[in-house]
């Protein structure tokens, strides 16, 4: 049958991390490749305490809800944002299906086709792919491990005069990298200058391992401090790496007017997010250590980075580096120029382990030597075994170069 497909669902490409996900499914199999957060780490009794009292309350849970999401915990979370400094207000939230869902209404109500986002260089795949999805065109940003450089993102601005700046400044996705109080600042003031929206995605913020040691706000934080009116930050996080990412539970922090509208469309996509869900947060909130609980993550986290990077430099790979990341799940690996990450990801599937090569991470050209690696999900048991894997991967590209051979999976 010939299907009409509207431009938008030919403009949606496929993932390229979710396809090569389907690569790890295989048996026996070890995957450093998804943006998974240790299953471990999930407060399965109190996640159920939480449901049951929710169930108890009767059976208001399951009957339709109000879009904006169930204001006592909009509430809740506006109340830890202000402890964290940023300016919340239940009025100014709208609760998602997760921050994914929360970057594709903030494009939906944004972009129309042709328009310009400007985005990190790398940048989070997904987002690459709803930009696409609304036949935008995304443009990367010059970065260096502070962040964006200014002058770059002031040239990009100009040239391209975009609706949208998307960033994710704190232990991004893909890099790992955390951006400097300075070029934080820096951006909201250029922004501002030349009227442009910021879209500030955090899920990964709180996962600090040294958070005495990190001064790294909010961008909607510092835009609060530094200008009066309607914050010019749209500010998305999630309960995903936090808590657990099947509850699908984030949120939109923006201005009133962005709010409304974002609901409006958010009325037209699912009428609301699971309300059940938003209850049982709340309850799990209510009398549950969520801080406490992110510290233990973080120190776990820390630790399997450490074993992880530690097996890997005992290896001694020429011309093999990667960054030391202060928090959240990726390491981000750079190769010497002559290796193909997706060789080496070739390589890697045929020795039964998954790593993702940057290319898709990038808007324009690509670095065709960056892998990205993630060290929260695999049991720190199996990480040795994942190393020595990844060793006999490069080996076998080190062969082909003596014999030529055609790397095909």
């Amino acid at each position: 049958m010939n299907i009409p497909w509207s431009k938008m669902a030919q403009n949606t490409p496929s993932s390229v991390v979710r396809d090569m996900l389907q690569a790890a499914q295989a048996p026996g199999m070890i995957s450093l490749a998804g943006g998974l957060p240790a299953q471990s780490s999930f407060p399965l009794e109190a996640i159920r305490a939480a449901y049951e009292k929710v169930f108890m309350g009767g059976s208001a849970a399951l009957q339709y809800a109000e879009t904006e999401g169930f204001r006592p915990l909009r509430a809740k979370i506006a109340e830890r944002l202000e402890s964290k400094g940023i300016p919340a207000s239940p009025d100014h939230m709208l609760l998602t299906t997760g921050s994914q869902q929360s970057i594709d209404l903030v494009c939906r109500i944004l972009l129309d086709p042709g328009d310009s986002v400007l985005v990190e260089s790398p940048t989070y795949l997904a987002a690459l792919q709803v930009i696409h999805s609304y036949q935008a065109e995304a443009h990367g940003v010059t970065c260096d491990d502070d962040g964006m450089l200014p002058e770059s993102l002031e040239e990009q601005l100009q040239l391209h005069r975009p609706k949208l700046v998307y960033i994710n400044p704190t232990f991004s996705n893909p890099s790992g990298k955390v951006w400097s109080r300075a070029r934080r600042q820096q951006a909201v003031d250029l922004c501002r200058k030349y009227g442009v929206l910021i879209l500030e995605d955090d899920p990964y913020g709180e996962i600090r391992f040294k958070p005495e040691q990190l001064d790294a706000p909010a961008l909607a934080q510092l835009d609060a401090e530094s200008y009066e009116g309607p914050s010019n930050v749209i500010y998305t996080s999630t309960f995903s790496k936090t808590v657990a990412p099947g509850l699908r539970t984030g949120w939109i922090l923006a201005a009133p007017d962005v709010i409304k509208i974002a609901a409006r469309a958010k009325q037209g996509a699912d009428l609301h997010s699971s309300s059940i869900d938003q209850r049982a947060l709340h309850a799990l909130l209510e009398s549950f250590d969520l801080d406490g609980h992110i510290r233990n993550i973080s120190q776990d986290y820390e630790q399997r980075m450490k074993k992880m990077t530690t097996l890997m430099a005992a290896k001694s790979w020429e011309g093999i580096s990667w960054n030391s990341p202060q928090g959240g799940m990726f390491l981000w690996l750079q190769l010497p120029e002559s290796m193909l990450a997706s060789n080496l990801f070739t390589y890697g599937i045929q020795e039964k382990v998954c790593i993702v090569p940057g290319d898709s991470f990038y808007a324009g050209t690509p670095e065709l030597n960056r892998m990205r690696i993630n060290f929260t999900h695999t049991d720190p048991d199996l990480l040795p075994e994942a190393v020595e894997r990844m060793d006999r991967a490069i080996q076998r590209w080190h062969a082909s170069l003596q014999s030529d051979s055609v790397v095909t999976l």
